[in-house]
């Protein structure tokens, strides 16, 4: 077994300033609820999820359906991929080709501490041939979580006051490009500083996340405060994408987030999988979200092309939103 080598524990690691966060209950939506038979359950349910898209951007969603050990066994898949994989067989996963479906590397500075291995999951599944209990583990969680996408894309439809199938046909999300990014973040005592992950939004429709360890993630609310944010076991934390800000025309927004290493001592693992439009799909604004004037706080592109904008591959995954803003928030 051979494990990434970060760093040598830094001399003063002990004495690093924690950046500070409050504590806040975050909201918690019930999946089947959104699809009762009960039409005041279902109602309440729809009204929570409004409440949570437009006030705040991220939830925890429970009830899903998906099984406990299909989540635990997508993680314990990656740490296995971490652990396991000798960094020579990690390394031909290193930057290199813009068409490339499957991206490694680690990086331990002051600004991030991680090792992070990043897959193209749909339109067609790429992955890592071993070990292949990780191959099928994710496989298995990237299947399941596929229809809760589809679910919450028809009951976010809703909400917005359309029909159904809005959103799936506004991205083309059956033909969406789903990117699967897996982390290991080290113990503090391994780390170069507090961040993990430095702040940042994430492009797509929606981002799911599940984690083997509370704690570690930090998300700035609409309202300017940090707060830490905390998944229950076998939860999922859902945040909204940039392309679903730039087709509401700003109504529903990313949120910037960060991750820190920080006191915690033990390794985590995170799986977050960002959901995205097909990659020709050109987003901008819908009349339905503009003002009688027709105005529009956001420039309309490409997926692709907004993947690419700061001269990243598509697998990485990274977000133009302040490129696609035409006006500052």
């Amino acid at each position: 077994m051979v494990q990434t080598n970060y760093s040598t524990p830094p001399t003063d690691w002990s004495q690093e300033t924690l950046i500070a966060a409050a504590d806040e209950e975050i909201p918690t939506i019930d999946y089947f609820s959104l699809f009762s038979d009960d039409p005041d359950r279902r109602s309440t349910a729809l009204d929570c999820l409004s409440t949570a898209c437009e006030h705040y951007g991220f939830f925890n969603l429970v009830n899903h359906g998906i099984p406990d050990g299909v989540i635990g066994g997508a993680l314990r898949g990656i740490a296995d991929f971490f652990e396991q994989t000798t960094v020579e067989e990690k390394s031909k996963y290193k930057k290199g080709d813009p068409r490339a479906r499957i991206l490694w590397d680690v990086r331990c500075h002051a600004g991030e501490n991680r090792e992070h291995l990043k897959l193209l999951a749909r339109p067609t599944f790429h992955c890592p041939p071993n070990p292949p209990s990780f191959r099928e583990a994710l496989r298995e969680y990237e299947r399941r979580f596929h229809e809760v996408k589809m679910g919450l894309a028809r009951a976010m439809s809703l909400i917005l006051g359309h029909e159904e199938s809005y959103i799936e046909k506004a991205f083309d999300l059956e033909s969406g490009l789903d990117v699967a990014a897996m982390n290991r973040y080290p113990p503090n005592f391994q780390s170069k500083g507090t961040l993990g992950l430095a702040e940042h939004t994430d492009p797509g429709f929606i981002i799911s996340l599940i984690q083997d360890t509370d704690g570690g993630l930090q998300i700035l609310t609409h309202q300017g405060q940090w707060i830490d944010v905390h998944i229950p076991p076998n939860a999922i934390l859902i945040q909204l994408g940039d392309q679903l800000e730039v087709l509401t025309n700003g109504k529903y927004k990313s949120h910037i987030h960060r991750v820190l290493v920080g006191d915690y001592r033990t390794r985590r693992i995170s799986l977050g999988i960002l959901h995205g439009p097909f990659v020709e799909q050109f987003v901008a604004p819908t009349s339905e979200f503009m003002d009688d004037a027709g105005s529009t706080a956001y420039r309309g592109m490409t997926y692709s092309d907004a993947l690419q904008a700061n001269g990243r591959y598509e697998i990485e995954v990274q977000s133009c939103i302040e490129q696609l803003r035409i006006l500052p928030l």
